[in-house]
């Protein structure tokens, strides 16, 4: 079946059924509709190479991700990008999945710009002095952030409120009676995770409180990191009574942690996690850190 076969069934020209077809919006909406009706029923198959090389399209979107810290580890990180290539796909454009590594200064990244293979790039993890970002906005390359970086001009960008989200952990807690809270992080330089430390660091200094020596960890974002983390801040002379983590992997670990020590749950020490709960893993993980 073909765009001329189309137009000769509805008395049209090939060139307005062809223009319908591809989403122009100088044909008529009855017209468009009655174009796109014919063409489902008649089994109308386009080329999308030959559309696209007109067009000057690929109908592709990449998201550009860090190979460093090991984000593809992470459910809720895997679980967005599910969503994302669904929408995209509703869309009829392909996700791409692009490592990017700063040792190797973002080749891959800049050679899917140079080479036009994509129509956009979706940048994750970004940082606040970010390089991938500048190049990008200086290239006039469309993109969009998943998160909130230093750039010389406005940008698209979607992002939670780190800052907020730590600071309400920390009033919760504080609610609760608790002084001695600790804060376990992601040893990235990332743009969400300076915000969350910000936000718990702020927190706790309008309410009068210091962290203690040790109550700041630094971690690797997986449930090993989270469980060492929660290992030395219960080998404190003073340990927490409190733990609030900036990313669920580390919540996973800790959790681990905490429940080999019989201190998850009940009188134990309190834990509130970011980027969802963990309590349902909790029987499976018990004493394995790396399960």
């Amino acid at each position: 079946m073909s765009l001329k076969k189309i137009a000769n069934e509805l008395g049209l020209s090939s060139t307005t059924v062809s223009r319908a077809l591809n989403g122009y919006d100088d044909v008529a909406a009855e017209t468009r509709e009655r174009i796109i009706d014919a063409a489902k029923r008649l089994g109308y198959q386009p080329n999308s190479l030959a559309r696209r090389l007109k067009m000057g399209r690929t109908d592709a979107i990449a998201l550009a991700y860090p190979s460093r810290p090991r984000v593809l580890n992470n459910s809720t990180f895997l679980e967005m990008i599910s969503w994302i290539g669904i929408e995209l796909g509703k869309r009829g454009l392909d996700l791409l999945l692009i490592p990017d590594e700063p040792g190797e200064k973002y080749q891959s990244l800049i050679h899917l710009v140079e080479t036009r293979r994509v129509d956009a790039l979706i940048v994750a993890h970004t940082q606040p002095e970010d390089f991938r970002l500048q190049y990008l906005q200086k290239q006039n390359f469309p993109f969009l952030a998943l998160g909130r970086s230093h750039l010389p001009k406005p940008y698209a960008w979607f992002d939670f409120d780190n800052h907020a989200g730590a600071s309400l952990a920390v009033k919760r807690l504080l609610e609760l009676g608790h002084q001695r809270i600790a804060f376990v992080s992601t040893d990235a330089r990332i743009s969400y995770v300076d915000q969350r430390l910000q936000g718990y660091v702020q927190t706790m200094s309008e309410a009068g409180l210091m962290p203690l020596a040790g109550y700041l960890q630094k971690a690797d974002p997986t449930r090993p990191g989270g469980y060492l983390a929660a290992s030395r801040l219960l080998a404190l002379e003073v340990p927490p009574t409190a733990i609030i983590t900036d990313c669920n992997m580390l919540g996973d670990g800790v959790a681990s942690a905490l429940d080999k020590a019989g201190l998850l749950g009940g009188e134990g020490i309190s834990l509130i996690v970011t980027n969802g709960a963990i309590v349902i893993h909790t029987q499976r993980l018990k004493s394995d850190p790396g399960g």
